[in-house]
């Protein structure tokens, strides 16, 4: 009875001392594989459950960055612009957005929306009211149809929020927030984190519509700026306006600005390299 034991016991220790190396990692014991990564990629058939898997999503995801990066890497300088996809045709905020998506292509901007109907419409279709305008729309999948707006010169569709976002911000030099529900929320404030907190600089946030806004910044003020949550000075990354031609000049003053300092640092630079040592 003792021998069987002894042998059992021999087999889990040679079995625990099995080791494979796999990729960048090392696998010991019942995680090395029985297969090998080329074995598996060239089997005629077999389960496909594998597109379904996190490693398998982490490409996809690349990919969605590189195509995003690819598509807009040569865009002029653009503004994004938030609102509602429930937006009537007939509706101020409408008539608002095609003002405004017009003054920024008339102020040499490209227009960025999030390609839907509503105000990312009113915006795209202002824009192109405006000859050798770039209308860009940038989609998201989600559960239900909402298809790419007919004003969009340039749409790319994206399968995840988060990189929907970074191309959002990184090929904008400032956002404007039409009035909208949670999804318009949600870019609001992750664009004022990301200003708080100097992961973009001289960027602008500007909302649109003082009444709209005006319950939420009360809010801001009483709740968070009132309890210490958030610091006096946070109050200033906010614009709000009613103003089309007011939120373009901020756009417009906080991009000179941002030249301006560019300009000022490479002098500085080249300054402290011609300097003898």
């Amino acid at each position: 009875m003792e021998e069987p034991r002894r042998e059992q016991r021999h087999e889990q220790a040679r079995e625990q001392r099995r080791e494979h190396r796999q990729g960048q990692a090392i696998v010991r014991g019942r995680f090395v594989p029985t297969s090998t990564h080329d074995q598996r990629l060239l089997a005629r058939q077999g389960p496909s459950d594998w597109v379904h898997t996190d490693p398998w999503r982490v490409l996809r995801i690349q990919a969605e960055f590189v195509e995003g990066f690819g598509q807009l890497a040569e865009l002029p300088p653009a503004v994004t612009v938030f609102g509602s996809a429930r937006t009537p045709e007939d509706s101020p905020d409408y008539r608002t957005g095609m003002r405004l998506g017009r003054a920024l292509a008339e102020a040499g901007y490209a227009v960025i929306t999030g390609g839907g109907p509503g105000v990312m419409e009113s915006v795209n279709r202002g824009a192109r009211e405006v000859d050798g305008a770039v209308s860009v729309g940038l989609g998201i999948e989600l559960p239900f149809e909402q298809r790419m707006n007919d004003y969009v010169d340039l749409g790319v569709e994206f399968r995840y929020f988060f990189v929907r976002k970074t191309m959002f911000v990184k090929y904008s030099c400032g956002f404007i927030t039409l009035p909208g529900g949670f999804g318009t929320l949600d870019e609001l404030f992750e664009a004022l984190t990301l200003v708080q907190t100097r992961k973009v600089t001289s960027f602008p946030v500007v909302l649109m519509g003082s009444e709209f806004w005006g319950g939420m910044l009360d809010w801001i003020k009483g709740s968070l700026l009132g309890t210490g949550k958030i610091a006096a000075d946070d109050l200033d990354l906010i614009t709000v306006t009613d103003d089309v031609d007011e939120a373009v000049r901020i756009i417009v003053d906080a991009d000179l600005a941002r030249s301006r300092q560019l300009v000022e640092e490479e002098e500085a630079c080249a300054a402290q390299i011609a300097e003898p040592q």
